[in-house]
């Protein structure tokens, strides 16, 4: 179908939309209630992660993972030097497990 600013190639259906919105708005209360806890996360591509939840803000998941590699940190940010930090989309999570109490 032919627009203004090209030819459309994917459209999300209605109700599609409508599921990814509840997704995302029950994801992002969850998460936001367990900032700074430590959890198990596996995406619906099979990737596992466990780290901290540090953040959670407009259907993103700011991660804390252990960083293998050694020192590096950026500037002005208030994690420590043995922390990277990952964006997830939150409707790419499958499964979120609470590690600690």
């Amino acid at each position: 179908m032919p627009t203004q600013m090209g030819r459309v190639l994917y459209q999300a259906d209605g109700s599609s939309v409508q599921n990814i919105k509840a997704i995302r708005s029950n994801l992002h209360q969850l998460c936001r209630q367990h900032t700074n806890q430590i959890v198990r996360i596996e995406t619906i591509d099979g990737q596992v992660l466990v780290g901290r939840i540090v953040s959670c803000d407009r259907g993103l998941l700011h991660l804390a993972i252990r960083n293998p590699g050694g020192h590096r940190a950026f500037f002005g940010m208030p994690y420590s030097n043995d922390e990277l930090i990952l964006t997830l989309v939150l409707y790419e999570l499958l499964v979120i497990t609470l590690l600690s109490t």
